[in-house]
């Protein structure tokens, strides 16, 4: 066996470094410590934007149901249907919340979808058609097409998107007190349902 007492001051310096386990603890801990924290920052993130994006689909199926139950509508309660679409969204921010609520008629000879009415953050022009599915393809019927987008941005940023992940979703209904769904609301005698 070798006299340690007799080896160079480097080399027993050595060897009783390597025989010393008391700051395994700790160097386990800072090697551990940031990917933990990037996991449960990440986690939390992760989650929230999932709420956010089950909230806006809320929203989407909100604003449709809403305006497919009157017969007519105002500008006021387009502004309403907003506001409740942004009342959903607690406790997230209503801010990068847009919205916008169509009309459409789908024709009986092309079953394309024209818009007769289109209000909110991004109207649609009136005539233009839209790509719907082939199940809601029925001539001579009207459906009410909302949709919406959302900045998510997260609180961190260091696991997702710095600058935000824009969220969006849809959603259609069919009118349900009348054929179809005026816009603007009259001011005497209910006009019959466009075509054109």
């Amino acid at each position: 066996m070798m006299d340690f007492r007799k080896s160079p001051l480097w080399l027993r310096v050595a060897q009783d470094l390597l025989r010393d386990r008391r700051g395994i603890a700790a160097t386990e801990f800072a090697v551990i410590v940031p990917l933990m924290l990037l996991m449960f920052f990440g986690m939390i993130e992760f989650s929230s934007g999932i709420a956010v994006s089950r909230k806006l689909t809320l929203v989407a199926r909100t604003l449709s149901d809403l305006a497919s139950q009157a017969t007519s509508v105002s500008n006021t309660d387009l502004s309403n249907f907003t506001a409740t679409g942004k009342a959903i969204l607690t406790p997230y921010g209503s801010g990068p919340l847009k919205s916008t609520i169509t009309e459409l008629y789908v024709d009986p000879s092309t079953l394309a979808a024209r818009v007769q009415w289109s209000q909110g953050s991004s109207p649609r022009g009136v005539g233009t058609t839209v790509s719907i599915p082939s199940a809601l393809q029925v001539g001579g019927s009207y459906l009410i097409f909302s949709e919406v987008s959302y900045l998510y941005v997260p609180t961190i940023g260091y696991v997702m998107a710095k600058t935000g992940v824009n969220l969006t979703d849809f959603a259609y209904t069919r009118p349900r007190q009348a054929l179809c769904v005026i816009y603007p609301t009259p001011s005497g005698a209910m006009p019959s349902c466009p075509t054109s």
